[in-house]
């Protein structure tokens, strides 16, 4: 069988194929009284009804799943609607508004009040450090001040932030800088 699930914060849609026919499954997201988890829950009632597997709740025998996509609209309506945890972003040094200005697109180009989206992020940490390309490689330019992330992450603590979106430039080559702050959040 192959499963497409749709975890939302009030119902968790079950679609599911098994030799060109199609079953679904609905079920409270949130039931705890009948079980702990809707999207596993949906999968052991189907592999039941279709094709007479038996698994227990904890147990789900996977033997008979091709594959499983599964999305949520629960992160998506917490970004939509800006609930979520309080988080903050910590960036490299001199790029405190890179994702406010974005592409500066400019949906009415000749608007005279801009209106810009709302950010996800109520802080922005500029973090000490740089990595530069250069003709051949990565340099480290300006090392990670660790003192000042670990200070930076114990005022946010204590400010009530609960969640960081970390993005360094040249992560992508060099990680050790945000593996780091990983390392200090934690």
């Amino acid at each position: 069988m192959r499963f497409a699930i749709d975890r939302g914060g009030t119902f968790t849609d079950i679609y599911a194929e098994h030799e060109g026919t199609i079953h679904v499954e609905k079920l409270l997201s949130e039931d705890p009284a009948n079980y702990q988890d809707a999207p596993r829950e949906g999968i052991r009632r189907l592999l039941r009804s279709v094709l007479g597997v038996e698994s227990s709740p904890e147990d789900v025998d996977s033997s008979k799943i091709s594959w499983i996509r599964m999305g949520t609209t629960v992160a998506t309506n917490a970004l939509l609607e800006h609930k979520g945890a309080k988080t903050a972003l910590l960036i490299t040094k001199g790029f405190k508004d890179l994702l406010r200005i974005g592409y500066q697109d400019r949906p009415e180009l000749f608007a005279l009040q801009i209106r810009q989206a709302q950010m996800l992020y109520e802080q922005v940490v500029e973090v000490d450090e740089r990595v530069v390309v250069t003709k051949n490689a990565l340099k480290v330019e300006i090392a990670l001040d660790r003192d000042k992330v670990k200070i930076a992450l114990s005022r946010l603590k204590a400010e009530g932030v609960e969640s960081i979106a970390v993005v360094l430039m040249h992560a992508y080559a060099h990680e050790e800088h945000e593996k780091a702050i990983e390392s200090i959040a934690k």
